[in-house]
């Protein structure tokens, strides 16, 4: 794989990093994906971290059973609910890994040579002879607690080839209900580093998981990887997270220098979002640190070179363009040349969010999701919470669910109602001020609309 230049806008000004940082609605636009645990999953703590920036909160099955899990995903609805602020769920499957079970938390000594039972029963005692283990299997994992709560992601952990992805994919149609959950495969063997063309071909999103990775590759050669594989991410438009950014800030109030670093690093290689495993699941500081790493986002996204990637993504886009790329280049060409304050985008799958999102534009994009009205031949539903939520993981876009009985290629006054609506929420937390430019992308009939706006007082 190629790697990729470091995207960095130059000259900076010196005097700019003594500048204090400004508070905004958006910590930044790159996501972060907290992993709720011990500490960080009563209702005044998860209403911190969304405060804080939290847009995903992340399930780990390896600790914990259906209920422990279910309880905290309630507080999680009722902290959401109390803030009016969306939340995607994203499950994370155990994987091919065996975690033992030790009630007394004493060690236990293994003897060379010895035989050691290996028990799924997980009320028998761990010792030098016996170890229980958590072996209760990914299908079920998925088809309970997965099923009942109609999750927005399934990590799947040490994803090794694309068949991987084909087969739990199939598993989820075969449920129903998660039909349209996305999976994002986890890149953490060389396994999986050789086959990710394949792997990103086949999956939602990747998750760079550089802990268990950094076990099987050459520490010098975990950046290069980082690099390609956003890189390569970056130009299929597929979201890409990465790992293992800030771990002493599991019982640190601050990262270490290297660690800031290396959230900025990441950001100027163009990931879109940040996964916190331990700091939020059982470090001391889950609020201080999703905090200071939306921080650090921020920042480096204020250098991140955007004219340099706009080309370099264009240049790599299939030719002929598709009529929807093509618009959402345009969208985004227009909001940079007029200083666009947001792009606003009506959209009722979230593609077209994603395409302007893809390119990269300096503002935010506020995409407001229409719902449509489906039906199985059995009950009618509205789509759109899944919708707007799955954006949440993608940088730069901020969704927001519009009237179900506003469809979003209307030709008549519904659609102004609901820009209105989408203008006075970007004034609300901020964004929009009197005179701003705003541009707005649009279907009208068959046929898909740029505009710009320009605001009155």
């Amino acid at each position: 794989m190629q790697g990729a230049n470091l995207l960095l806008e130059e000259p900076i000004r010196m005097a700019s990093i003594l500048e204090p940082s400004k508070a905004n609605f958006f910590p930044a636009m790159t996501k972060i994906i907290g992993t709720l645990g011990p500490k960080s999953r009563s209702v005044e703590e998860i209403e911190g971290c969304l405060k804080a920036g939290m847009s995903v909160a992340r399930f780990d099955f390896s600790g914990g059973d259906n209920d422990y899990h279910q309880e905290t995903l309630e507080n999680l609805k009722i902290a959401a609910k109390g803030i009016k602020k969306l939340c995607a769920i994203m499950l994370d499957t155990v994987g091919p890994e065996l975690q033992v079970f030790n009630k007394s938390e004493e060690p236990i000594v293994l003897e060379i040579d010895a035989f050691v039972t290996l028990t799924p029963d997980q009320t028998k005692e761990a010792s030098s002879e016996v170890l229980p283990v958590n072996y209760a299997g990914l299908a079920k994992v998925i088809a309970t607690w997965g099923v009942r709560n109609n999750i927005d992601f399934l990590s799947l952990s040490y994803t090794r080839h694309a068949e991987d992805i084909r087969q739990t994919r199939a598993y989820l149609d075969e449920l129903g209900n998660l039909q349209q959950t996305q999976i994002f495969a986890k890149i953490e063997t060389i396994e999986g580093l050789k086959h990710f063309d394949e792997i990103l071909q086949e999956a939602d999103g990747i998750i760079l998981s550089r802990g268990n990775l950094g076990i099987d590759l050459q520490p010098e050669k975990v950046f290069l990887f980082q690099k390609a594989a956003v890189h390569k991410c970056n130009m299929a438009g597929k979201p890409a997270v990465v790992t293992r950014v800030v771990d002493s800030m599991s019982g640190n109030l601050r990262p270490t220098r290297a660690e800031a670093t290396d959230v900025a690093n990441a950001v100027l290689d163009g990931t879109d979002a940040i996964l916190l495993g331990a700091e939020t699941f059982r470090g001391l500081y889950p609020l201080g640190t999703i905090s200071i790493v939306g921080k650090i986002c921020a920042e480096a996204e204020k250098v991140y070179n955007q004219a340099v990637y706009f080309k370099r993504t264009m240049k790599h886009s299939i030719e002929p363009m598709s009529h929807l790329e093509s618009i959402a280049t345009t969208a985004v060409s227009a909001a940079i040349n007029v200083k666009a304050s947001v792009i606003v985008v009506f959209t009722a799958s979230g593609r077209t969010a994603r395409l302007i999102a893809k390119y990269r534009p300096t503002m935010p994009v506020l995409s407001v999701v229409i719902p449509r009205l489906t039906t199985n031949q059995l009950r009618w539903s509205f789509t759109g919470a899944f919708q707007a939520r799955q954006t949440l993981v993608v940088r730069g876009l901020f969704p927001m669910l519009a009237d179900p009985r506003h469809p979003a290629e209307s030709i008549n006054a519904t659609n102004d109602s609901v820009l209105k609506i989408a203008l006075d929420h970007g004034k609300t937390v901020g964004l929009i001020k009197p005179h701003d430019r705003i541009v707005v992308c649009q279907k009208i009939g068959d046929s898909a609309v740029v505009k710009i706006l320009e605001l009155e007082d």
